[in-house]
């Protein structure tokens, strides 16, 4: 039987194509715990943590003062935070340093394809294989609301890919990213991961890795480094997201708010790269989509990680449980570490929007799924973008 297993990528193993758990915390207008404290940067870009979360994090035994002197690195079960209003994120300058960001994958955890139903609702048959295809460097000029996001699990150093998003109470200056869910929290069995950043245009001149080995990290990362402050993936993902079975995978989607590490130049991630895609919550029918166009930096044989790549096709579709969304399905090569990325399609007015984000797909890397957005994901992108409002 073919396998599936997460989008994911951790130090020192191979990348593959499967669901994986990182969930993000709630505002009020998301379902999973008390309303969250702020974690808000200060002028010299250092996150300030208030007195009322460090006594909550506190009661969990981590000393946010230790966190980081390398206290992050303590994965003790009682120590994973998993609550929505536990999310913290202290920037540590230069922790993701070039090595680091080019070390960074996934392990192999293989599923089997008979794990998930696809004989529920409706299921189209399987698409034919769409070979992906390298995006012209550089990258900025190309897609320049793409890059990668970085994190620390328990297995080790992670990333996925994700998307500059708009910020409705921002415009034309957003500081929100969209990822996977699993790209933030571990869902049902564990938590948040740790130390999550985002970096747009990643390798923008898509060096190959043995020219990346002594790149500076300008290089690598030539439009900064941006910490999440803030977290936020549906309640679904959190109580159900798991690396089996494509469990969770229908609300597999979370947005970020960042924040630069080392304090900007007063710029918005937004004006920064100079680009900042819709979201379309109420996207056409399948029948109705000519093509979808998928982004990632996929990491698994026969990639690398370090180079952007992108599949379009027209999406067909995919069933986990009947009582859940149905999913897109696209045929695409891409491999793990692609997980997160966005899709793209026409929106309801004919413009190129945000559509979706690739959540799974099968070992031998000939499709990829990704989650209709609906009413749960425009509850989740509008309470983000209402947090920081008046910020």
């Amino acid at each position: 039987m073919r396998s599936i297993r997460p989008l994911l990528a951790a130090a020192s193993a191979v990348a593959a194509l499967t669901l994986t758990a990182t969930a993000c915390g709630p505002t009020e207008d998301n379902a999973g715990g008390d309303k969250p404290t702020a974690v808000t940067p200060s002028a010299d870009g250092k996150i300030t943590i208030p007195d009322d979360l460090k006594d909550r994090l506190k009661e969990h035994g981590i000393d946010v003062d230790k966190w980081r002197g390398g206290e992050w690195k303590n994965w003790d079960r009682d120590k994973w935070l998993r609550e929505a209003k536990d999310f913290v994120n202290p920037i540590i300058e230069d922790l993701w340093d070039p090595d680091r960001m080019r070390d960074a994958e996934r392990p192999d955890k293989p599923v089997e394809e008979e794990d998930i139903s696809g004989d529920k609702g409706v299921t189209d048959p399987t698409p034919a294989k769409v070979p992906a295809k390298a995006v012209q460097a550089p990258y900025h000029e190309n897609s320049p609301a793409s890059g990668k996001v970085f994190f620390d699990g328990p297995e080790g150093s992670m990333v996925c890919s994700a998307t500059v998003v708009q910020d409705p109470a921002h415009p034309g200056k957003s500081n929100m990213v969209w990822t996977a869910g699993h790209c933030v929290h571990a869902g049902q069995k564990g938590g948040w991961y740790r130390n999550i950043a985002f970096v747009p245009s990643y390798n923008n001149d898509g060096k190959p890795t043995s020219a990346l080995e002594n790149a500076t990290r300008e290089q690598i990362a030539p439009y900064g480094v941006w910490w999440s402050d803030w977290a936020q993936t549906s309640q679904q993902w959190i109580d159900e997201g798991g690396q089996t079975g494509g469990k969770g995978a229908p609300y597999d989607f979370a947005v970020l708010h960042v924040t630069p590490e080392k304090g900007g130049n007063g710029k918005s991630l937004e004006e920064t790269v100079g680009s900042a895609l819709p979201v379309e919550f109420n996207a056409p029918a399948v029948p109705k989509i000519a093509s979808m166009t998928a982004t990632g930096y996929p990491a698994g044989k026969p990639f690398d990680g370090q180079k952007m790549f992108q599949c379009a096709d027209k999406p067909g579709r995919l069933s986990i449980k009947a009582e859940q969304p149905t999913m897109y399905r696209i045929g695409c090569t891409m491999t793990g570490g692609s997980s997160g990325g966005g899709w793209v399609a026409a929106g309801q007015d004919g413009k190129p929007a945000l559509v979706s984000n690739t959540s799974i797909g099968p070992v031998t890397a000939g499709w990829l799924a990704g989650p209709r957005l609906g009413a749960e994901a425009k509850a989740l992108y509008d309470g983000v973008s209402k947090k920081y409002a008046n910020q």
